[in-house]
């Protein structure tokens, strides 16, 4: 029984997933987290009046490393003067910067940077207010979405057995 493959069939590409999505969640998650933060992300929690380090603080209970990818930074500067306060914010000593994966080296589309970096390394919490961004990491299995509700930090998709006492929903 060997199957002849017709012309027309393509070779389906399945992603392979990382062994520590063994239980559909993922092991590689742990304290202290590192969340990479997206553009408006900062823009929101201005808005609301947060402190990005507190407010990840007290949604996770854990020690978190705001990650910052060039790419976001490179979009804040292209917004200009009415995002300064949102760039001193990115360039904390405190964040950890990221430069930008193998691909998209010279993109400053940050989405794209953040969905390939969460693709290919699966240890980060994405930040995000944006509903296309997050549509696109929900694809991607394990990855957690951190996001801006009711002027507090929630995160979506991180389970019970990694987190403290983020507000569910």
């Amino acid at each position: 029984g060997g199957k002849k493959k017709k012309k027309g069939e393509e070779v389906r590409q399945v992603n392979k997933t990382p062994s520590a999505l063994f239980f559909k969640y993922n092991s590689a998650l742990g304290p202290p987290y590192r969340v990479i933060i997206d553009t408006n992300f900062i823009n929101f929690s201005i808005k609301s009046k947060i402190d990005l380090m507190q407010g990840m603080v007290d949604c996770l209970y854990a020690k978190c490393i705001p990650c910052i990818c060039d790419a976001v930074i490179a979009e804040l500067e292209k917004l200009g003067d009415k995002y300064r306060v949102a760039l001193r914010i990115a360039k904390d000593k405190r964040f950890e910067r990221i430069p930008n994966p193998p691909g998209c080296q010279d993109s400053t589309y940050a989405d794209d940077v953040i969905v390939e970096i969460a693709r290919q390394h699966r240890c980060y919490i994405v930040a995000t207010c944006d509903r296309d961004l997050k549509r696109r990491i929900r694809k991607i299995p394990g990855v957690p979405i951190m996001f801006v509700h009711n002027h507090r930090y929630s995160v979506e998709r991180l389970p019970e057995a990694t987190v403290g006492g983020a507000p569910r929903f």
